[in-house]
C-alpha cells in the first residue's frame, strides 16, 4: 500500500510538473502575441497620427477656397460695370516678381484716370494670377502679392483702400497653356473688374 501511494504521489508529481510546464510555455505564447499586438497598435496610431496630420491640412486648405469664395461672392453682388487686363506685356511680371515696372504703371494711371473720368462709386477687385512654374503655394502668394502691389499703387494714385479688393487665383484661371513661354507670360496677369 505504501508502494502505490508513493506511485500515486510520483505520478502526481509528474503531472503537476507538466501542467506548470504548459502554463510556462503559454506565459510565454502570451508574452509573444501581446508583443506583436503592440506593434501593430503602434503602427496603427502612427498612420492615426499622419491621417490627422493630413485631415487638418485640407481642412486648413478648405478654410482658404472658402473664404477667398465668400470675398469673391461679396463682390459678385456688385453689378459689373468693365474690366481690364494687364497681363506680361503692359505689366511686365517677371518670373517669381510682382514689382510693377514703368509700363505697368503708366497702364495704372491711366486706369485711375479712367476711374476718376466715370466719376462713379465703384468697387475694384484686382485679382492676382500666376503661371504654374513653382508650387502652388508659392503661386497663390505670389498672386497675393502682384494684386497687392496694384491695390496699393492704385490708393496711393487717389483709389480709396475700402473700394479695392484682392484676390489671389495663383496658376487655377490660365488664358493659355502653361506648356511654353508664351503661354506662361499671357498667365502672368493682373486682371481689375469694376461694379457699381
Amino acid at each position: 500500500m505504501i508502494h502505490r501511494s508513493s506511485s500515486v504521489f510520483v505520478v502526481g508529481a509528474v503531472l503537476l510538473g507538466a501542467v506548470s510546464l504548459g502554463g510556462c510555455a503559454t506565459k510565454k505564447f502570451v508574452r509573444q502575441e501581446a508583443a506583436m499586438v503592440g506593434t501593430r497598435v503602434d503602427t496603427v496610431n502612427t498612420r492615426v497620427d499622419s491621417t490627422d496630420t493630413h485631415v487638418a491640412a485640407v481642412e486648413g486648405t478648405a478654410k482658404d477656397a472658402l473664404d477667398r469664395a465668400t470675398a469673391a461672392g461679396k463682390l459678385a453682388e456688385g453689378k459689373f460695370l468693365y474690366s481690364e487686363v494687364l497681363s506680361d506685356d503692359s505689366m511686365k511680371f517677371q518670373t517669381a516678381k510682382a514689382d510693377l515696372s514703368p509700363e505697368a504703371q503708366a497702364r495704372l494711371d491711366a486706369f485711375v484716370e479712367k476711374l476718376k473720368t466715370d466719376n462713379r462709386n465703384v468697387y475694384v477687385e484686382v485679382q492676382g494670377h500666376t503661371d504654374t512654374t513653382g508650387a502652388k503655394d508659392f503661386n497663390y502668394r505670389l498672386g497675393e502679392e502682384r494684386a497687392e502691389a496694384v491695390r496699393r499703387y492704385l490708393n496711393q494714385h487717389g483709389v480709396a483702400l475700402n473700394r479695392i479688393g484682392t484676390i489671389s487665383y495663383g496658376p487655377d484661371a490660365p488664358v493659355a497653356p502653361n506648356t511654353d513661354r508664351a503661354g506662361r507670360q499671357a498667365n502672368r496677369r493682373v486682371v481689375l473688374i469694376v461694379l457699381t
